[in-house]
């Protein structure tokens, strides 16, 4: 079974489209952290876990979503099969940021650290590519399939 073709170049995208899909990606993933961050102290996180604080999520948030967008937008630009690429690439990239936050389990490197801590900042990073990845979709459109 071979697979379909995409479509020459992505389809244009405004200005305005692109500015409105990044505030709407970081308002987004913003929000989605700040509940994440909310009931894990709740549930009995340390507040003292930096990475549960908003001033330390909230700029994360925003340099992850603007980091995300631009590597999305070279993908599209300079890809001949972004749509496929993008497929292997989100995940990997998700996991690959787990990786910290994974080792932070077997090590000290953040005061405050406990298992429920962890976990909400883990599912932080999949809440921000979660939200993100959509509103990417819509203001930097990929080609159709034909």
């Amino acid at each position: 079974m071979s697979h379909a073709a995409e479509t020459g170049a992505a389809p244009s995208a405004s200005a305005g489209r692109i500015a409105a899909g990044l505030a709407a990606a970081v308002l987004a993933a913003v929000v989605a952290n700040a509940v994440i961050a909310v009931l894990a102290l709740a549930a009995g996180a340390s507040d003292g876990f930096l990475p549960l604080q908003a001033s330390s999520y909230i700029a994360l948030t925003v340099i992850g979503v603007l980091a995300g967008a631009a590597g999305w937008a070279a993908v599209r630009r300079w890809s001949r099969r972004p749509t496929a690429v993008l497929r292997l690439l989100v995940p990997a990239v998700v996991a690959v940021s787990l990786l910290p936050d994974i080792a932070m389990f077997f090590t000290a490197m953040q005061p405050n650290t406990t298992a429920l801590g962890v976990i909400a900042l883990m599912m932080m990073h999949v809440a921000t590519a979660a939200v993100a990845v959509p509103l990417f979709a819509w203001a930097l459109p990929l080609p159709t399939r034909r």
